[in-house]
């Protein structure tokens, strides 16, 4: 991390779900909390608790300087609402193999 920048990860116990348009696309109970400063509590979810065959490969890549390079995934008419990061640098390394919605319900 640089200076004023910090990301912290934690396991999480609350129960997550995530609905588009009415349909449950993922739930879990044992989310990560990735808190990064500036930007909301985000929620990773792990791949198993998502419903990845209502999902479509995206295009769309970005890059974080502190996180590393992002895949997206989009539903039909909802582009790049799922992003994960596939290979993550060794400060996040906990968030392989999860994925990230923008918006999701806490029960």
């Amino acid at each position: 991390m640089t200076a004023g920048h910090r990301i912290t990860i934690e396991k999480g116990t609350e129960h997550v779900r995530v609905v588009h348009d009415g349909q449950v696309l993922a739930e879990s109970t044992r989310p990560l909390l990735l808190r990064e400063t500036g930007l909301p509590v985000r929620y990773y979810l792990p791949i198993e608790d998502v419903r990845t065959e209502l999902l479509t490969p995206s295009d769309t890549h970005t890059h974080c300087p502190f996180k590393g390079d992002a895949s997206y995934w989009s539903l039909p008419g909802a582009p790049d609402l799922v992003w994960t990061y596939p290979d993550p640098k060794p400060e996040v390394a906990e968030i392989k193999d999860h994925v990230c919605f923008y918006e999701v319900e806490v029960i």
